[in-house]
C-alpha cells in the first residue's frame, strides 16, 4: 500500500526550516546536500554545494515531512509549485502503475529510474498542475 508524504521546496532556507520542524516534532532527520549527488546534467554547480538536496523528518510511523531546497539550475519556486506530494511504495510495479496513471495528460519532470540513492524514483506534474514524486526504496542487504 502506499503511503503520502508533504514535500515543501524552498529557496535556500530548507535547513533552517526543517531545524525549526525538528525542535517541534522531534526526532531525527536524514539530510542530504547538494553537493552529496554526483555531478551531471540538470545538477547544480559547486555554489550550490550547501543547499538541502532532501530531507526527511519522520513525524508518526506513518508520515514523514519531507523537503529541499530548489534546484538552482530549474528557477526559484513560486507560489503553487512550493509543495509536492511524495508517494512512497511497496514495489517497483505500485511505482510504475501510480507513476504511468498520474503523468497521464502531464508532464514528466524526472523518468522514473533506478537512482545513485538506492531507491527507484521518478518526479511528474499531473495534467491538473501538481507535482509529484513516486519512489520506491530497494530493501537494504
Amino acid at each position: 500500500m502506499a503511503t503520502v508524504h508533504p514535500y515543501l521546496v524552498f529557496n535556500g532556507n530548507c535547513e533552517e526550516a526543517f531545524t525549526l520542524y525538528k525542535s517541534v516534532f522531534g526526532g531525527e532527520w536524514m539530510m542530504m546536500k547538494f553537493k552529496d549527488a554526483p555531478t551531471g546534467p540538470g545538477m547544480p554547480d559547486s555554489s550550490a554545494g550547501n543547499l538541502v538536496m532532501h530531507v526527511s523528518l519522520p513525524i508518526s510511523k506513518e508520515t514523514s515531512l519531507m523537503g529541499s531546497d530548489a534546484n538552482p539550475t530549474m528557477g526559484a519556486v513560486t507560489m503553487g509549485q512550493h509543495l509536492s506530494i511524495s508517494v512512497g511504495t511497496d514495489s517497483k510495479e505500485e511505482a510504475d502503475k501510480i507513476f504511468n496513471g498520474l503523468s497521464a495528460g502531464g508532464k514528466i519532470t524526472m523518468p522514473i529510474q533506478d537512482t545513485f540513492w538506492g531507491a527507484y524514483f521518478g518526479m511528474l506534474e499531473d495534467k491538473f498542475g501538481f507535482i509529484w514524486m513516486v519512489n520506491y526504496d530497494y530493501p537494504k542487504k
